[in-house]
């Protein structure tokens, strides 16, 4: 298990999912993004794990597509196109099975995230990054504007803040990114796999099926208007209550005791 280019780890209710590819950076390759999308396949059936922690081996996070199997892929008749088309398409395909996932994804973040590697941070649900990480959709100081990284970006952080660092390929800091929105909190590199286990682990000991339908009503209503979100979420609530373990809940809360949660 030790070469494989994806870890799994599991324990009390989480999952750790760990890109192991450090020598090229842990890139998005066809392998990588192949097996990422086999193991959120999984979690998305997987009813026994609450909270799924996403980090990377070595020395960086994710350095993103990688350029030289994208090189490679001019070699086609076509000059790549449809290799290409193939490659976004699944990075897309990937990146959009995380919000779907039942459980909350947490980023851990170190080193490096750029270009894909920035976008699977800001397709997460959460994310915890260490002091001196570096934030980039730097593609354009290659010729090559990161235009999907750039949707999960632009859903992240203010406009403006978005198209600066596209336009510029400029990297920005640990802290920058938490003034931003593109991270919940930074820690220092020696505390972060600390605070981020504690991240999962709070959010392990709550309701999981209460957890996995406020997911998914959250990015439901992202995508609606005002007025028909709050039809949406009020009607989730309503699903919400009338579960018995939320009854337990409740009268736990006023009974001032734990609950007794099936």
């Amino acid at each position: 298990m030790t070469d494989a280019i994806l870890l799994r780890d599991d324990r009390d209710g989480i999952a750790t999912l760990t890109l192991n590819n450090p020598g090229s950076l842990n890139a998005l390759s066809d392998a990588m993004l192949a097996a990422l999308k086999d193991a959120f396949a999984t979690l998305a059936q997987d009813r026994g794990t609450r909270v799924v922690i996403l980090k990377g081996a070595g020395k960086a996070f994710c350095a993103g597509h990688d350029l030289k199997e994208m090189q490679a892929g001019r070699q086609a008749e076509d000059k790549g196109r449809a290799y290409f088309a193939d490659l976004f398409a699944r990075c897309s395909d990937v990146m959009q099975m995380i919000p779907v996932l039942p459980q909350p994804v947490i980023a851990e973040v170190h080193g490096i995230a750029t270009a894909a590697g920035c976008q699977l941070v800001a397709s997460c649900d959460m994310a915890v990054a260490a002091e001196g990480t570096r934030f980039g959709v730097n593609g354009v100081n290659i010729g090559l504007f990161c235009s999907t990284p750039m949707v999960a970006l632009s859903r992240n952080v203010p406009r403006k803040v978005a198209f600066e660092m596209l336009t510029t390929g400029q990297f920005i800091d640990a802290a920058r990114a938490a003034e931003v929105g593109l991270v919940n909190r930074v820690v220092s590199h020696e505390a972060l796999a600390q605070e981020t286990w504690a991240l999962a682990k709070t959010v392990a000991g709550k309701l999981s099926a209460a957890v996995k339908i406020g997911k998914r009503a959250f990015y439901d209503q992202i995508e609606m208007t005002r007025a028909d979100a709050y039809d949406h979420a009020a009607a989730v609530m309503v699903e919400n209550m009338l579960w018995r373990d939320t009854e337990e809940g409740i009268s736990a809360f006023i009974e001032k005791r734990k609950p007794d949660w099936s």
